[in-house]
């Protein structure tokens, strides 16, 4: 049944999605964008640079560049990315999230293009992907990640977006917001787990869900969680189901102090 519900709340982004991916398949080729690809620099280590601070005991932070969502409406229309990329960077994020999808979300690729040849951090490609032409352009785009959605796609289509973005040696986040979704991730190769606190139905935010779903998270296995995190001590809550990763982005946009508001949390035990 929650499946049904997201796949509902999905169901107008997924639509212009697809005529999205068709005009991007007559437009570009598949050899084109994978020659683009190939001619891209390497990938920057997503997962390892959330690694390397949690190892450190402080929290890696995926700081996201978001002008506007369905959920929170106007963030910051006039956002300047490659001056937010480098506030998050001087702050000690791990890593950008950087929102491509234009409709629901006020952003575009030529977004994540800028911010890449503005600082150093590795880049997710935060979009809705049902193609793997999709994965291709992100990686000519200079995307060092890609975000899977198990709401919005099949298990099949999962792994043929995971298989591909493995193939240019990209990471995957692969996000989840329940039980039925967190068994499906679980049967995927690999992958960054990420479990987003917002509700696609309710549009409302809840830091139980990771609570929840952490515990059924194997140990060893690197979780994300996403959403709804504000503070120091939603950070220290999180942190005592096993969190060592985030997702951070309304929060963060919406702070006139963006470097010092991603330290603190970057050191919130």
């Amino acid at each position: 049944m929650a499946k049904n519900n997201h796949m509902n709340a999905l169901t107008p982004i997924l639509e212009y999605k697809r005529s999205e991916v068709a005009k991007l398949k007559a437009s570009r080729s598949f050899a084109a964008l994978d020659n683009d690809a190939k001619a891209q620099s390497p990938p920057r280590g997503f997962a390892a640079a959330l690694d390397r601070l949690a190892e450190d005991g402080q929290n890696g932070l995926i700081c996201e560049l978001k002008r506007k969502s369905p959920s929170a409406g106007v963030i910051l229309p006039n956002a300047a990315p490659d001056q937010i990329a480098k506030e998050y960077e001087a702050g000690g994020a791990a890593c950008l999230s950087i929102l491509t999808d234009g409709p629901s979300f006020g952003g575009s690729l030529s977004d994540l293009i800028e911010i890449r040849s503005t600082v150093n951090l590795p880049i997710l490609r935060k979009d809705f992907m049902i193609d793997t032409d999709q994965i291709v352009e992100a990686r000519a785009a200079g995307a060092d990640a890609i975000l899977v959605i198990m709401a919005a796609v099949t298990d099949p289509l999962a792994r043929d977006l995971t298989d591909a973005a493995h193939a240019y040696d990209m990471d995957v986040l692969i996000e989840v917001h329940n039980e039925i979704e967190l068994k499906r991730a679980l049967e995927l190769p690999d992958g960054l787990l990420g479990i987003n606190n917002r509700d696609l139905t309710a549009m409302k935010t809840d830091l139980s869900v990771t609570e929840r779903l952490s515990a059924l998270v194997p140990a060893g296995r690197p979780f994300v969680s996403e959403s709804g995190v504000k503070s120091a001590d939603d950070i220290s809550r999180l942190r005592a189901s096993g969190a060592k990763r985030f997702l951070i982005g309304e929060s963060l946009m919406l702070s006139n102090q963006r470097t010092a508001l991603v330290t603190e949390l970057k050191e919130a035990s």
